[in-house]
């Protein structure tokens, strides 16, 4: 697990802000104008997502969301969420919307007080 993303979202969480893909990815040495370094933030990601779960927290990196007008996290969020059944797979994009809404209430009312 990548350390200095790890607790530059644990920073953001117990703050209560979102940061974007682009502004996470120089932590680990990557941009997101490059395909190959796109996929290795989202298993960076990946990573930090499945230790959360495996120790009972919410979903940590449902803060990382896309620069721009969507502001919502990226496919590979869902595909975990999913995969791990949190999420149910759902492409409407009002269900996506109310998914990441409650998993970043539920990150920042843990965070605020751990």
């Amino acid at each position: 697990m990548h350390m200095g993303i790890y607790n530059r979202l644990l920073e953001l969480a117990r703050s209560g802000r979102l940061t974007t893909y682009s502004d996470i990815a120089p932590l680990a040495g990557l941009s997101m104008s490059n395909d190959l370094d796109r996929d290795r933030i989202s298993e960076l990601l990946g990573d930090i997502l499945r230790h959360e779960v495996a120790e009972g927290r919410p979903l940590l990196t449902a803060i990382v969301v896309h620069r721009g007008n969507d502001n919502n996290p990226g496919e590979g969020f869902f595909a975990i969420a999913s995969e791990i059944g949190h999420f149910n797979g759902s492409r409407d994009a009002l269900a996506r919307l109310e998914f990441c809404v409650r998993q970043v209430q539920e990150v920042n009312a843990y965070w605020a007080t751990h």
